[in-house]
């Protein structure tokens, strides 16, 4: 199977994930994290143009949610910021020409920008309580959640951009509530396939606009009918 198309549209919030080469730990200390926090504020610094939303760091992968202005500006960014992390994190461990740390190319898919980019933030400011990692989400501090309930409480964070839309009122109690097994599988689908994740009408139009069709079609091939049936 090829791989799917990428795509680099500006003006489209998208969710962006990465995962460590075989599944391997990224993170194994708050160092780790720090680094990370680091060199994505490097990041968004370098590509004026990137609107960093939303994020979450986890062990072995990291989501981000991302809007930028202008056509090439999210590969440009994300591949400062996953070259620019391996070799530090190499360095760090004196481990220079050791292996890839990442999986490979980032995963991407476009979001539309009203209730279901909230759902969206929602989805990637919950993972750590999702995984079991804490009791409530804004307890873990490698995430856009933690930094808007504690503000001020890192020396060097990325900075954060405003919403194409308000959060939801209680944001944070809303953040701690179970999400529906119907939006997990829809975002999960959005994630391994990327097609884009909004509202029906919004899904057909973007993926035609950019030539995703491929991702809403079932995978495998169709079923045979059988004679007499």
């Amino acid at each position: 199977m090829g791989r799917a198309r990428r795509v680099d549209a500006g003006g489209l919030a998208y969710h962006v994930l990465n995962r460590g080469n075989g599944h391997m730990t990224i993170f194994e200390d708050d160092e780790d994290y720090a680094a990370f926090e680091r060199v994505l504020a490097e990041a968004v610094e370098r590509v004026p143009g990137i609107r960093l939303c939303a994020y979450c760091l986890m062990p072995n992968h990291w989501h981000l949610v991302v809007w930028p202005r202008e056509d090439g500006q999210l590969s440009k960014f994300v591949g400062w910021l996953t070259l620019t992390h391996t070799q530090r994190w190499h360095a760090h461990r004196h481990s220079v020409g050791g292996g890839h740390v990442y999986q490979g190319r980032f995963k991407s898919f476009p979001i539309q920008r009203d209730d279901h980019f909230l759902t969206v933030c929602r989805y990637v400011e919950r993972n750590a309580l999702r995984a079991g990692l804490v009791r409530r989400a804004e307890d873990w501090a490698w995430s856009s959640l933690w930094l808007w309930a504690h503000p001020g409480d890192h020396a060097e964070v990325p900075t954060l951009s405003r919403w194409p839309i308000d959060r939801t009122r209680r944001w944070v109690h809303h953040v701690n509530q179970p999400q529906t097994g119907a939006e997990l599988e829809a975002l999960r689908r959005s994630v391994n396939r990327g097609s884009p994740y909004g509202g029906p009408s919004w899904i057909q139009r973007t993926a035609q606009q950019l030539n995703l069709q491929s991702t809403l079609r079932p995978r495998g091939r169709p079923k045979k009918n059988k004679k007499g049936s």
